[in-house]
């Protein structure tokens, strides 16, 4: 069976690298055996084993917020946070990258995936300044805080399940508990809790126009509702 998730990412990867690999490599089929074999890597990493929720799955979804979100914020130029004028390409490059290295155990994901961003951008003609530009945006992702437009496009694309409806809320639980099963109940309930209540105690949890409008509400419903639950067991 075809994984279409997989499909569609490689079809936004030869779409973002073609044309720099192209102006840079005048053998055309060595290029296009590049761009194979960068995103060949790139999917065998999402389809590791410890990997529950941390899918190609979740990067075509992350792929498909980015889109939405730029196609409605870009009518919504007077927010502070979002910008109009937003490197789509660099966005799209960082949401491919941001979870390519991810150990549940380890403390270095988000800069160990930038490190590997900037290493295969470059094998494919990025310049420094570009890759640089991606691993910025994808470091951000491990205290999704927004301070740049470009990064509340990618964190709050990122953060979208927190804000979808409960059963898929619950689905992404229950597989983000997978990722951890090595971590004990309690250890994982306060932990977990941490994180929920940090998420709650933000003014805002969603940097940009149309995911404020349209996950915000949902997305404290779901945090408490977990919270909750959390507390419930632990009592």
């Amino acid at each position: 069976m075809v994984d279409d998730s997989s499909e569609q990412i490689r079809v936004r990867w030869s779409r973002l690298v073609r044309p720099t690999v192209v102006a840079v490599d005048a053998a055309s089929a060595a290029g296009e055996s590049l761009v194979a074999d960068v995103i060949d890597d790139l999917l065998r990493r999402h389809a590791e084993p410890q990997r529950h929720y941390h899918t190609a799955r979740h990067v075509d979804a992350v792929l498909r917020h980015v889109d939405a979100i730029l196609a409605v914020d870009a009518d919504l130029g007077a927010d502070p946070v979002v910008d109009p004028v937003v490197d789509r390409d660099l966005v799209v490059a960082a949401a491919l990258f941001h979870d390519a290295i991810y150990d549940p155990a380890s403390a270095t994901n988000e800069a160990d995936s930038a490190a590997l961003a900037v290493e295969q951008l470059a094998r494919l003609g990025w310049s420094d300044g570009r890759c640089r530009e991606v691993a910025v945006l994808i470091e951000a992702t491990a205290g999704h805080e927004a301070t740049t437009p470009a990064a509340a496009v990618l964190l709050d694309a990122d953060l979208a399940v927190l804000g979808a409806d409960a059963d898929t809320y619950d689905e992404y639980v229950r597989n983000v508990r997978a990722e951890y099963a090595a971590v004990p109940d309690d250890a994982w309930r306060s932990g977990r809790s941490a994180v929920l209540r940090g998420f709650l105690e933000r003014p805002h949890i969603f940097a940009t126009p149309t995911m404020a409008a349209q996950r915000e509400a949902q997305a404290r419903r779901n945090l408490g509702s977990e919270l909750a639950s959390l507390q419930a067991s632990n009592g």
